[in-house]
């Protein structure tokens, strides 16, 4: 069973558990033991985590991009979900593929909400209970965006990159605290709603992302997840980055004036 290191059930706190990576994380958490909050906006998507796992899967109804919703939540919490050990940030997306100069700021907006603004959110509410307790792990959902930069990938690789330093400033703030940071970094991950989503539900463009790719899958990285979070106290993870072995790296492009 997961259990901290007061030997007690380890509770997870996982936004963004409605399909995807956070339910994926949502569910290795719950298999191996633990009590896991389910936040999601949809909460009709968290009712199969619920019926499969019961009373130890709380679903929670929850906007990250919501301030005062996510204090009131954590504030909220049931006795024996309230000290939360890991806090699992997942909840993201990346809006549109259009250059910087064509591209939709409200799709800017909502990435920058929902990618910095949500995350920061839910760490400062959970983070001081960590603290008191001397014990807890933050992990972030980024993204290799945040390292290699491409076409149309603009403010989304942005907010990942805020991803990164924030959790790495995280633990300069943290040191000595008993407090263990983590930034989970995928590449191409298939399987998750993140393409319909960046294309507007166009499902023709999204399934064109992945034709002919074996991606990572949702159960991919909520190994990873889990691992980082397994390890023993004295050890941290610090970053891990993963993508599938048919991703790799592309020379720089040249831009050559013709006649």
């Amino acid at each position: 069973m997961s259990t901290n290191v007061t030997g007690h059930q380890k509770t997870a706190f996982v936004t963004g558990a409605s399909t995807g990576f956070g339910a994926a994380i949502a569910r290795r958490f719950a298999a191996d033991g633990a009590r896991v909050v389910a936040a999601a906006r949809r909460i009709d998507k968290l009712a199969a985590l619920a019926e499969e796992f019961g009373p130890t899967v709380l679903p929670l109804q929850l906007d990250v991009r919501d301030r005062a919703a996510v204090a009131a939540a954590v504030d909220g919490l049931p006795a024996e979900f309230a000290d939360v050990d890991v806090l699992v940030n997942n909840a993201g997306l990346a809006k549109g593929l259009s250059p910087a100069q064509q591209a939709d700021l409200d799709d800017w907006d909502q990435m920058v909400d929902t990618n910095c603004k949500g995350l920061v959110y839910c760490a400062r509410a959970l983070l001081p209970g960590m603290v008191a307790r001397g014990r807890g792990h933050v992990i972030n959902l980024g993204s290799i965006a945040a390292n290699y930069p491409y076409p149309g990938g603009n403010v989304y690789g942005a907010t990942k990159a805020f991803v990164r330093q924030f959790s790495l400033n995280l633990r300069a703030d943290l040191h000595g605290t008993g407090v263990r940071v983590t930034c989970v970094e995928p590449g191409l991950a298939g399987g998750t709603e993140f393409s319909v989503v960046r294309f507007q539900g166009d499902q023709d463009k999204a399934d064109a992302v992945y034709s002919g790719v074996q991606p990572l899958t949702a159960d991919d990285v909520a190994e990873s997840v889990h691992w980082a979070a397994a390890q023993p106290a004295h050890v941290n993870i610090n970053i891990i980055e993963l993508t599938p072995v048919a991703q790799s790296f592309a020379p720089l492009r040249v831009h050559r004036d013709t006649d």
